[in-house]
């Protein structure tokens, strides 16, 4: 799972990788704090919950309603 993490394409899709690795501690503080999860645990950690949820675009970075500038704009 964390291999999946080191792909250019999922790094990219969020803005680098600091915007990945904020995404997935904000969630897995959510799902310490009780948070239902999106996806099937299947015996995975907390961790693994908000890593696979990112994996699979359960959760993603809503950049029109914050201040986060999107990947595509960044670039210009």
């Amino acid at each position: 799972m964390l291999e999946a993490l080191k792909s250019d394409e999922i790094v990219d899709k969020l803005g680098g990788r600091f915007k990945l690795t904020a995404l997935i501690q904000r969630r897995w503080a959510e799902l310490l704090d009780g948070a239902r999860p999106l996806i099937e645990r299947e015996g995975r950690s907390d961790l693994e919950l908000a890593i696979e949820e990112v994996l699979q675009e359960k959760i993603t970075i809503d950049f029109d309603s914050s201040d986060v500038t999107p990947p595509e704009k960044a670039l210009k």
